[in-house]
């Protein structure tokens, strides 16, 4: 087990170091995602004006561009901005963040956070949203949280708080967006919706996938190696095929400015 826990900031700058881990194994998001979010707003995405804050490497980004939203990223590191570069060279990305957002005032009809909203401070991102969207723009915060009503993926988040010491990965994106629909918004009243949703990968896609957390990122490489060894054996006691099945339920929370 890990004996310190590493800072917030440690963990939001550790994903510089893997972006292309990030970009080739972390989970999309599933079209009803973007139907839910067009409805939660009262408007389609097609056309809008969008700006995805800690866009990384471009997952959501990409999402929202195909949908047919004027689309510009938001991105404060400079891996996860160069990796960006590489997949989405023709969608435009200027470096800051969701407590000092590079943005013209009320400027946009969509505001989105795609598993970044929670490395954000609220007293500041939650002014900086209200100022640069237009009247009835609307603020959509996501996360892809791993469902814990299926046994093996509960197990897993078990070994993982064990052995690193620290919340499980699966836990903490959910409560994340727990605190976020918690926290006085001023003006912003926030709709939740859930949206359940699976892939079905290789085995070795599916430790990638989870050892490109901070978590992990963020300790020593003898420490995540020997637990992704130990869980390649839990997983093909689970999976013999090789094939691991991942369900995601998205936790959604959409508010719109007055």
């Amino acid at each position: 087990m890990a004996s310190s826990t590493p800072t917030t900031r440690a963990r939001a700058h550790s994903f510089n170091t893997a972006a292309a881990q990030y970009a080739a194994n972390r989970p999309s998001y599933p079209p009803a995602l973007l139907d839910a979010i067009e409805s939660l707003a009262g408007r389609p995405l097609a056309g809008a004006r969008v700006a995805d804050i800690g866009a990384g490497t471009g997952i959501a980004t990409a999402l929202l561009h195909a949908r047919g939203a004027r689309v510009v990223a938001v991105e404060p590191g400079d891996g996860m901005a160069e990796q960006f570069r590489q997949s989405l060279p023709d969608i435009p990305i200027v470096r800051g963040d969701g407590d000092h957002l590079p943005l013209a005032t009320a400027s946009l009809d969509f505001l989105t956070y795609a598993q970044s909203w929670h490395w954000t401070d609220p007293a500041s991102s939650v002014p900086e949203a209200l100022r640069v969207l237009r009247p009835g723009g609307a603020l959509a915060l996501w996360w892809n949280t791993s469902a814990l009503d299926v046994p093996w993926t509960a197990a897993q988040a078990d070994r993982i708080e064990r052995h690193f010491g620290v919340d499980g990965v699966a836990r903490k994106n959910g409560d994340a967006s727990a605190s976020a629909l918690a926290a006085p918004t001023g003006r912003l009243d926030f709709t939740r919706r859930r949206v359940r949703w699976s892939r079905r990968v290789p085995l070795g896609l599916h430790l990638a996938n989870i050892s490109s957390h901070s978590m992990f990122l963020v300790h020593d490489e003898e420490s995540t190696a020997a637990f992704l060894a130990e869980e390649r054996g839990h997983l093909l006691t689970e999976f013999p095929d090789g094939t691991v099945e991942e369900t995601y339920v998205v936790e959604l929370l959409v508010a719109t400015s007055s």
